[in-house]
This record gives C-alpha cells, sequence and structure tokens, in this order.
C-alpha cells in the first residue's frame, strides 16, 4: 500500500487532501470543501429560518440550526465528490453574538438562539443609558484616563449600551427565564455563542469552549486583558460562572463524534465571521483593510500587535490568537446592506439582484431621492426610521433602486472617514468581500468616494474560506501564511475614475435625509 493511504472498511482511503469551511450567517449555512490550491471542490447552502416571536425579538431554533449545519456538511463533502476520511479539518465561522445558554448536567437549552438582532434588551439598554450610576462611570474612567494615559480606560469612559450587545441580552435572560437564574445558582447554566455550541454538539459535551475572535465580540470580554470581564458582569448581574473557557482561534479543539459524520473529523478553528473573512482576504498586515458587505457592512482594519481603545463609531476586536500571535483589529459597522436590496427585492422593485446594477447605470442620478436605511435599531438612535425622501411623480423604480445602492456607497464613506480620521495607522490595501460585493456600482461608486483601489477576490465567500485557512494551518494541510497569500484570486480591481468632488450634491442631499429620518 503506499505511504499515506490506510485501509478501511471499503478499501483503500486516499490520504487526507481537503479542508472543510463552514460559514454560519444570519441568513445562510454555507460550507465549502476546498483542496490544497483553496479551489473549492464542493459547496452546500441552506437558508437560515429566524424566528420572531414578538415583536423586535429575532430567535434561532438551536435543532433547526445543528441540523442545516450537518446536512451542509453532507452535502458539501458528496458534491465534493471525497470521502469523509480525505478531509484534514474542520473550521467553523459564525455570526457573532448571536447566544444561548444551556443547563450543564442535561444539555438542555433554556431558549432559543437569541440573534444579535433582537432588540428584547431595549428597555434595559435605555434604562442603564440614562442611570445616574453610568454617569459616575463615565467621571471615574475620564479621571483615570487623564491620570494615567493608559488607552484601557478610555472606552469606559463614554461606555454606553446598545440592543446589539451580548452583554444586555444576556444579562436580560438572567432576570427574566427563571429556570436559567436558578442554575447559574448552582453553577450549572453555560453560555455560549454559536460556535461553543456547535462544538459542544459535535463533541457530544466533551468540548466547552469559544474562542478570542468570538469572545471579543460578546461586549463582556476585555481585549486588553484577554480575560471576561468581571466588573461588568457584576454590573449586569451576570454569573462569572457561565462563561466558556477561551482557546486559540487556530486550534485542535478536538474531533467531531464519528456516529455524525461517519468518521471523526479533526475541528480545527473556530472563528467569528468578521475576523474569519479578514484572515480568509489574507489582511495580515498593520493597516490592511477588510470591506464585508453582506447582511450589515463592516470595516476592518488590521492594527497588529496595537490594541485601539474603542471610540465612539469604532471599537476593538481580537481578530484572532494563534500561539504568540495576537492580531488585533479595529471595526466599524453599518446595519441594513444586504438586508435593504433583499426588502427592495421582496417588495419587487426588481426580480433578481444581478439587474440591480444596470437600473442604477441606466439613470443619470436619483433625481434627488434618498433612501436613508433604518430596519435594524441604530446604536446612535434608537428611533432612526427608514425612509424614502424626495419622491417626484416622475420617481420610477430605476430610482428608488439607485437610491438604495447609493446609500451603500455613502456610508462606507462615512465609516471610511471615520476611519482615517481616528486610527492612527497608514491604511494599505482595500479588500471587499460579501454578497453586495457582487454589484460593481456600489463598489465604483465607493472607490470614487474614498479615493482609493479597492480589490474583489474570485471567492466572494471569505468566511467560508477564512476559517479553511485557519483549519489548514492548524492541521498543517498548508505550511504557514505565506502559502496562503499565494492562493488568492483577486477578481476585479476598483480604481477611482470620478472626482469624489462630484458626488458631494448628493451626498449632502443624503446626509440631510439621514437627519430628518432621526428620533421618529
Amino acid at each position: 500500500m503506499p505511504c499515506g493511504q490506510q485501509e478501511s472498511g471499503g478499501g483503500v482511503v486516499p490520504p487526507s487532501r481537503y479542508v472543510v469551511g463552514v460559514d454560519v450567517g444570519s441568513t445562510v449555512v454555507k460550507c465549502h470543501v476546498y483542496d490544497r490550491a483553496a479551489a473549492v471542490r464542493g459547496s452546500s447552502c441552506r437558508k437560515v429560518e429566524s424566528l420572531y416571536p414578538r415583536p423586535g425579538w429575532v430567535e434561532l431554533d438551536p435543532e433547526v440550526l445543528w441540523r442545516q449545519f450537518v446536512g451542509v456538511i453532507k452535502e458539501a463533502v458528496q458534491a465534493a465528490g471525497v470521502h469523509m476520511r480525505q478531509i484534514a479539518g474542520l473550521g467553523i465561522s459564525t455570526q457573532r453574538g448571536t447566544f444561548i445558554t444551556w443547563h450543564k448536567r442535561t444539555g438542555k437549552p433554556f431558549h432559543n438562539f437569541i440573534s444579535w438582532q433582537d432588540l428584547r434588551s431595549a428597555e434595559l439598554v435605555n434604562s442603564w443609558n440614562k442611570s445616574l450610576l453610568l454617569k459616575v462611570i463615565h467621571v471615574i474612567f475620564t479621571v483615570l484616563h487623564f491620570l494615567t494615559g493608559n488607552d484601557r480606560y478610555l472606552a469606559p469612559s463614554f461606555l454606553t449600551f446598545s440592543t446589539h450587545q451580548t452583554s444586555m441580552k444576556l444579562s436580560w435572560v438572567f432576570k427574566n427565564i427563571h429556570e436559567a437564574e436558578e442554575a447559574a445558582k448552582k453553577n450549572n447554566c453555560c453560555f455560549g455563542t454559536v460556535d461553543t455550541w456547535l462544538l459542544y454538539r459535535l463533541t457530544k459535551g466533551s468540548v466547552y469552549a469559544t474562542d478570542y475572535s468570538n469572545a471579543s465580540a460578546t461586549g463582556v470580554f476585555e481585549p486588553f486583558t484577554k480575560c471576561w470581564n468581571p466588573t461588568l458582569s457584576n454590573l449586569l448581574s451576570i454569573p462569572m460562572s457561565v462563561y466558556p473557557p477561551v482557546k486559540d482561534t487556530s486550534f485542535n479543539f478536538g474531533s467531531a463524534e464519528s456516529e455524525i459524520f461517519g468518521v471523526p473529523i479533526p475541528i480545527m478553528a473556530v472563528v467569528a465571521d468578521q475576523q474569519s473573512a479578514m484572515f480568509g482576504e489574507c489582511c495580515f498586515h498593520p493597516g490592511d483593510v477588510k470591506l464585508t458587505m453582506g447582511t450589515g457592512g463592516f470595516w476592518n482594519v488590521n492594527t497588529g500587535e496595537r490594541l485601539f481603545a474603542s471610540q465612539r463609531d469604532l471599537y476593538p476586536l481580537i481578530g484572532w490568537k494563534i500561539g504568540e500571535e495576537v492580531v488585533y483589529l479595529t471595526e466599524g459597522c453599518m446595519s441594513d446592506v444586504g438586508t435593504v436590496i433583499k426588502w427592495a427585492q421582496d417588495i419587487n422593485l426588481f426580480t433578481n439582484v444581478d439587474e440591480t446594477e444596470k437600473m442604477a447605470r441606466s439613470i443619470v442620478d436619483s433625481q434627488g431621492v434618498c433612501f436613508v436605511p433604518g430596519f435594524q435599531v441604530s446604536v446612535n438612535d434608537p428611533y432612526l426610521c427608514a425612509s424614502f425622501m424626495g419622491l417626484k411623480p416622475s420617481t420610477t423604480r430605476n430610482h428608488l433602486v439607485r437610491a438604495i445602492l447609493e446609500s451603500v456607497a455613502f456610508r462606507n464613506k462615512q465609516l471610511y472617514d471615520i476611519i482615517v480620521k481616528k486610527v492612527r495607522i497608514p491604511l494599505q490595501t482595500i479588500r471587499a468581500d460579501g454578497g453586495v460585493s457582487n454589484n460593481s456600482f456600489v463598489m465604483q461608486m465607493t472607490s470614487d468616494l474614498i479615493n482609493r483601489k479597492i480589490e474583489k477576490p474570485a471567492n466572494a465567500d471569505m468566511s467560508s474560506l477564512g476559517a479553511a485557512f485557519l483549519a489548514g494551518l492548524a492541521s498543517g494541510f498548508w505550511a504557514d501564511k505565506e502559502q496562503l497569500k499565494k492562493l488568492r484570486r483577486i477578481e476585479a480591481v476598483f480604481e477611482p475614475q470620478k472626482d469624489s468632488e462630484e458626488y458631494k450634491p448628493a451626498m449632502d442631499a443624503w446626509l440631510q435625509a439621514a437627519k430628518r429620518s432621526l428620533h421618529w
């Protein structure tokens, strides 16, 4: 028998030649099987079904999500025409901030997954943000920052809570779900984001862990100390006993139980989706920028070993931890990117997403029509409303679609300007991914507005690829990051074609429209 091959019940099985990357997103679960050239050999995709039990509540059924997760892996491997034994490692990328709690002994959840989009903590958030205690905290940490100059004290000096944060929703759970509260008192309650729950299920409860990228996105993990934050947890009445151990991002987490996939598959990476996309884009150097335009929009800047303290529009994250290497990111985000385009399709402004670019280009401008996205609650203004302004009898579907696409580019410009102003690192390459990056109208307009070149990869599913890259490094499938950089494939490069000043009247009108949509 040739070296590296093994005998199985069905005969000779070839050696491990593939890695699997799964991306559990907000709208779909995707799985890709990659070969050593990082080419996709097989894929599968299933739609994530959100539940809306009450107005503002957004949940996911954990059992349904589990079946979808297992299903896409089996389907992708089958589509690739390979054997499960040929999988060198599994990498899992997950949506951030969506979480569940369950009983430590029985494994039974106390509730459905509570989505990062969920608004049930709105009253709690408003109460905290108006509280005297929070004002006292601001004063104390402002003084500490002034006296010490330590950036660690900067973020708490203007701390405000939002409904997007896991911390407030977890606090809500312990205030409103009696079973979870009682279990926590007896150290029998487990908290986990999607990655933790999937690890727990894959290993039949033998592995309870998360990684640094997912932990840092919860709002209750301190990136400076790289520990769960006891002060904040105490303030919000969250028991410290509920948090999982935090492991490296590219790491051998153990193997999936053989009864799930027929053989034990090594789980070699878990990572948060935006950090995974950053890794997939090979943004490995300080100043590298990743722009993701999916359900939401995210600008991430690699700040290397330097952790920038949270500022009002930007916040720090741990990008990944591999051995001794810890890479930090600064992130700015905007809600409602892919969401508004999907909404426009649902109300029949167009039939196919591919039409939107042609519709936008068929007219010279939006004829003064502005679209302000506001389906998701804004961190800065929970009463922002979505709106079209400037409608006229001559307004057509083309004008409405163009206004929607322009709103994405205008918000990209806003976040880029904030990053340039606040992140004191020279920006290097800018690489885009996500479904909306396939729209060349949005990409070209963004390039024009920021006056920078933007690269778009051949494969827009960067979260899956990033998870696969991290799993491949941990399993020895790929040697190092230099090898990964050689595997990058660029499909298009967008360079500025218009002076950004040409867009000034339209952007000024859009900013005015945005102001009028506030405090609705």
